[in-house]
């Protein structure tokens, strides 16, 4: 399946400014306007991936792409980056609209709560209204989608997979107590590390250390994944970081009580971010919930080898809504 789906599945990326950041937009599928297409020929819904942190899109572009042919092709899968994660290459060119938020509206918009708003700007200023929404969160982009719940229970959100959820607890987690020093205590000492080690580097260096340590570890990627090593963005990433530490503590279980016939929560059984215990917690306190324990053995990063493996599982657990959005379009087309 991967060779057909790498050759077939088209990809369109771009680099927009949402809320006065440069932002990498990678699109799956043929549809990059979703204002431009006609009303009859618009897709009906939009899968929306919310990434972990670090946010480099590319790393969930196979992903996508196994889940889009495995949804048979019918909706557009898009995956947004993180603000201050990505910076466009020099020769790419910004997008930009009339209705992007002036940055100084979103207070912290590197931070936690930033990275929420920012996701809530991009929706409501490149995905049509009436969109039916199916987001899937992935690590802290889990806690990204539940907020979204909250602050906006007016999108049209109709299905949500929260996978390998870091919703809780985070700090007392296995890698939290590891982590918690080092990105809260530590970060400005890796700040002037990153800077003093990397900035002098030319591009073309960084570039070829990037490729050659992803080709020892056996990671796909298409698109630029330079950022891995561009200092401002690992700052970025290491802020976010302490910041997730620091305020993703108690669940959130009014959110999860009010939209639970929309969640889906899947967590790993060896996860040191969120430990099996934090599935039985939740388990207890919504029995009637669809909270499942893997039995895969997936890791935490299943993007970088087991893509195919949760795009199977969440294209099953679709099949239902899908179908009614498919039955709506063909009506809507009778009707017309």
């Amino acid at each position: 399946m991967d060779s057909s789906i790498k050759e077939e599945v088209p990809v369109h990326e771009e680099f927009i400014l949402c809320c006065g950041v440069e932002t990498q937009v990678l699109k799956c599928g043929p549809w990059t306007n979703l204002f431009n297409e006609q009303r009859a020929n618009r897709p009906k819904l939009l899968i929306f991936i919310i990434t972990g942190n670090p946010g480099f899109c590319s790393f969930y572009v196979p992903f996508a792409k196994a889940l889009y042919s495995l949804t048979n092709r019918r909706f557009p899968i898009w995956v947004i980056s993180h603000a201050g994660h990505a910076l466009a290459p020099k020769d790419k060119k910004i997008l930009t609209t009339s209705d992007d938020s002036n940055a100084q509206e979103i207070k912290d918009i590197y931070g936690l709560q930033g990275q929420v708003e920012h996701k809530l700007a991009f929706l409501r200023t490149h995905v049509p209204k009436e969109m039916k929404l199916v987001v899937i969160g992935h690590s802290i982009g889990c806690y990204i989608s539940l907020e979204i719940l909250k602050l906006a229970p007016e999108l049209p959100i109709i299905r949500s997979f929260l996978l390998f959820p870091t919703i809780e607890r985070l700090s007392e987690s296995p890698n939290g107590r590891i982590a918690t020093p080092l990105l809260c205590w530590l970060r400005y000492a890796l700040y002037v590390f990153g800077y003093l080690l990397l900035k002098p580097w030319p591009e073309k260096i960084r570039s070829l250390i990037t490729r050659i340590g992803l080709q020892m570890m056996n990671v796909q990627y298409e698109f630029s994944v330079l950022n891995i090593l561009e200092p401002f963005c690992l700052a970025n990433v290491v802020y976010l970081g302490g910041q997730e530490m620091m305020k993703v503590v108690e669940r959130d279980n009014e959110t999860i009580r009010a939209h639970l016939s929309k969640l889906t929560f899947y967590y790993g059984t060896m996860d040191a971010w969120c430990p099996r215990k934090y599935y039985e917690d939740i388990k207890k306190d919504f029995p009637e919930g669809d909270i499942r324990l893997c039995e895969k053995k997936l890791p935490h990063a299943f993007i970088i080898h087991f893509y195919g493996e949760m795009a199977g599982m969440i294209a099953d657990w679709l099949k239902d809504d899908l179908s009614k959005i498919e039955a709506l379009t063909h009506g809507s087309v009778t009707d017309s």
